[in-house]
């Protein structure tokens, strides 16, 4: 890739930048070093087949003073991000960092350990226990708690225990109410489009150098080893609710509808030890993810910070989460949780504020006004969930995406807008032109809006492409945001080099496997051609045997409805088969194998599936 250096005005705002935030604070550096043990032996994690699925020494070249091509502020983030290995926390509580996007914390028991998260895939939360195993014993795993239902938190699980030790009830898997739905429905229905957005997200496909990936703010980047998921066997359900694990006390505090739409925190009373999950960490978070999610609470995430300070900081020691480096002592426990209230409240308020004074979610993106001890503080800077995409978010979970501007309402569809403006301003060369003249004086900004309409007039306009990809190239090293910076680069890559797909996938075959039967008929009718299917009425039972149900599905107008109930009889097909041999017909189109059972027309069948149409991991972003 054909990288460039930073201009003059990037140089001159990393240059202002370091006189203006507080660099000289070192204190998150000696909370991030405090009790390190070892990281591994070997830096890379491979799965069975030998390929490398994480590397913890990809990032070790973040060190020292930033680069003109890195955001100081991000630099500094990825520095404290990029440390990998075991860490104790207190007595018996200890955590593994670096060794993928989240953290793996393990808390000692009687006679074993509590696994609390279990990282991406299962390659890797395999290597973090056995990073704690070689230097604590081989203890047995006696609960898993999943703190929240975000893939990077139970996509290793079994890497941690096998699905027989959980069955067998060895080990207890310990989750918030809503936990299962909430993580198949996110990882399936839309996971298409999300996975390949978060190839951009993570910088999936970016060099790990001073000019490409230099991580995402809140952790590095993602694993791309196997991502698995098992039934939790014990639901919290209310806040209060305790659960005693080989000895050890733990009392929950529900918070739904948070970081995840099922997330709870928990606190070990006799260890004087608090977890916030995902919703404390040191950074502002995202209330819309920029590989898309639905629109997150601020308002009742502020409400959840404040009833954990007021349960708990006065009784901890320590406070450690999903991602990030630990808080000690009470009162820097309460001040940081309480900092954490004031950010979500603040920007939620505020942005109501001029929401109903009749701003737009853009006009208040740039309006909005941080309050100085907020801008100060080093946890509450936006290097995963920015403070202008999170405004945006907060106007849309509100008032959604229309403005209230009746020019808006309708507009064309990107492609003939961008004809339209084209030959407005004057021709493709004259907006090439115009967009030279913003990259020369440091207006990257409206540089990427003119060629954004120049590439989608003209996909293939080599000298628009071309300047494109250094203009969000610009952008990229200018960022503070580690996600903004990889969607940056990761489109100036796919500019330069072209389209690079979906490097990694959530929806994979282990999480497709506890989906209910209602969700696998749901993720079957979205992918139905609606206008293929118009003329097709049909109509078929589907008796899943390792669950005992039946369903009557029937697709007319396009839509493919079901409903659970015995089979009449009288539907022209009967299916018998397993969740598991379902998903497998869906994915090969193989009905005629052991444990698939048909009686009546399987045409039923074949005129379905010749009407599927799945999503595409390679669809275009930054072209038409």
């Amino acid at each position: 890739m054909e990288r460039k250096e930073p201009t003059p005005s990037i140089r001159a705002a990393h240059d202002a930048l370091l006189t203006s935030l507080p660099f000289a604070d070192t204190a998150d550096f000696e909370a991030n070093d405090r009790g390190f043990i070892a990281t591994l032996e070997d830096p890379k994690v491979r799965n069975a087949a030998g390929d490398v699925v994480w590397d913890a020494e990809a990032f070790d070249f973040i060190d020292g003073e930033a680069p003109m091509s890195v955001n100081p502020s991000l630099w500094r983030q990825s520095t404290l991000a990029s440390k990998h290995g075991l860490f104790q926390l207190a007595d018996r509580i200890f955590q593994v960092r670096g060794v993928d996007l989240s953290n793996m914390t393990l808390v000692e028991t009687d006679n074993g350990v509590i696994v609390i998260d279990t990282l991406l895939t299962k390659e890797t939360g395999a290597a973090a226990l056995g990073l704690y195993r070689r230097h604590r014993g081989d203890r047995p795993v006696k609960a898993v708690i999943l703190t929240h239902s975000h893939a990077d938190h139970y996509g290793g699980v079994l890497g941690v225990v096998t699905a027989e030790q959980v069955a067998a009830g060895m080990v207890e898997v310990i989750a918030p109410d809503g936990f299962l739905e909430h993580a198949v429905s996110e990882n399936v229905y839309a996971g298409v489009a999300m996975n390949r957005r978060a190839g951009y997200m993570y910088g999936a496909v970016l060099e790990r150098s001073a000019q490409g990936n230099v991580g995402a703010g809140l952790g590095q980047t993602l694993s791309t080893g196997e991502v698995t998921l098992v039934e939790p066997t014990l639901l919290i359900t209310k806040t209060g609710q305790t659960h005693t694990v080989d000895g050890v006390e733990i009392e929950f505090q529900l918070a739904p509808g948070t970081e995840a739409p099922a997330e709870m925190h928990f606190y070990f009373p006799q260890l004087r030890a608090l977890c916030m999950a995902e919703n404390a960490t040191h950074n502002f978070h995202n209330l819309l993810t920029l590989r898309g999610a639905v629109v997150r609470d601020p308002h009742v995430w502020s409400r959840y910070l404040t009833e954990a300070a007021e349960l708990y900081a006065d009784r901890s020691d320590l406070l450690f989460t999903s991602h990030h480096w630990p808080t000690w002592g009470s009162e820097h426990v309460r001040e940081f949780l309480l900092t954490q209230r004031d950010l979500y409240g603040y920007v939620h308020d505020q942005t109501l504020r001029l929401l109903n004074k009749g701003l737009t979610g853009p006009e208040i993106a740039e309006e909005i006004q941080m309050p100085p001890a907020l801008e100060a503080a080093w946890s509450t800077h936006g290097y995963y969930g920015s403070l202008n995409h999170n405004v945006k978010a907060i106007y849309q979970r509100y008032l959604g995406w229309f403005d209230g501007n009746p020019a808006r309402l309708w507009p064309h569809p990107p492609v003939e807008q961008a004809r339209r403006y084209v030959d407005a301003i004057g021709g493709l060369d004259r907006v090439v032109e115009l967009a030279h003249t913003a990259f020369d004086q440091g207006d990257f900004r409206w540089a990427a809006t003119l060629l954004d309409h120049a590439v989608f007039a003209d996909a293939d306009n080599a000298p628009a492409k071309a300047l494109y990809a250094d203009t969000l190239e610009q952008l990229g090293y200018g960022s503070e945001n580690g996600t903004w910076r990889n969607f940056f680069l990761a489109g100036a890559t796919e500019l330069r080099e072209g389209n690079f797909g979906t490097p990694t996938e959530t929806n994979a075959p282990g999480v497709l496997a506890q989906l209910s039967p209602e969700q696998i008929f749901d993720a079957i009718a979205i992918t139905v051609n609606g206008p293929k299917a118009w003329a097709l009425d049909l109509a078929f039972d589907v008796t899943l045997t390792d669950v005992g149900r039946s369903f009557h599905l029937t697709l007319r107008n396009g839509l493919l409805s079901h409903i659970e109930r015995d089979p009449s009889g009288e539907a022209p097909l009967s299916i018998s088969t397993t969740k598991l041999r379902l998903l497998q017909a869906l994915g090969s189109g193989d009905l005629d194998s052991a444990g698939f059972d048909t009686v009546g027309d399987v045409g039923q069948l074949t005129q379905l599936f010749g009407v599927l149409d799945p999503g595409d991991k390679s669809f275009n972003i930054v072209l038409p």
